[in-house]
């Protein structure tokens, strides 16, 4: 597995060794010692998530803060999605910006998103299936979210406007600079 650190410290990319032959495929998707040792700290994931989207979904920004904010570990079992972590820690240098990466169950890579930053994705396939890791387990009264099209964030989710699909949830959303962070 290759890790490339994302211009956001702490986050991120992770390159699979694909093992490919007649019958099809093989893959170690995760490895907790190497996976420690790769992103230089141990992360004890607890929780697994799926979700299913069709084209033109926007799952915006989440995050969860205080003691229940949550590490992932993101991944596409089917389909291509673009893929978006955005520094939320009010320390950093790189606070308020963004990484997206396009993840599809093609070319297999993942995304490592520590706690201190939000998480969204768009589908850019027919269908998309979506898996992740979480090193702490949800909270509803911890969630927080920042909506998708926040001119300050500028994320260019690759979809037109007329194809975008965002749940009403997500749509009253506030910025980041309303966001309680």
């Amino acid at each position: 597995m290759n890790f490339i650190e994302t211009k956001l410290s702490g986050c991120f990319i992770l390159e699979p060794k694909v093992f490919n032959d007649e019958r099809g495929y093989f893959l170690e998707s995760f490895n907790k010692v190497r996976f420690n040792k790769g992103i230089g700290q141990q992360i004890n994931f607890v929780q697994d998530n799926q979700s299913f989207s069709t084209k033109g979904v926007i799952r915006a920004i989440h995050y969860q803060v205080g003691e229940h904010a949550q590490a992932k570990l993101v991944r596409v079992l089917y389909g291509t999605v673009l893929d978006v972590a955005v520094d939320l820690r009010k320390d950093s240098p790189t606070f308020g910006e963004h990484v997206a990466v396009e993840l599809s169950s093609e070319n297999k890579k993942q995304l490592f998103i520590p706690r201190g930053f939000g998480h969204g994705f768009a589908v850019l396939s027919d269908a998309a299936e979506f898996f992740y890791k979480c090193d702490n387990y949800y909270h509803k009264e911890a969630e927080g979210g920042i909506i998708y099209n926040d001119s300050n964030l500028k994320i260019d989710w690759n979809l037109a406007v007329k194809d975008i699909k965002v749940s009403k949830k997500d749509l009253v959303l506030p910025t980041l600079q309303n966001a309680l962070l």
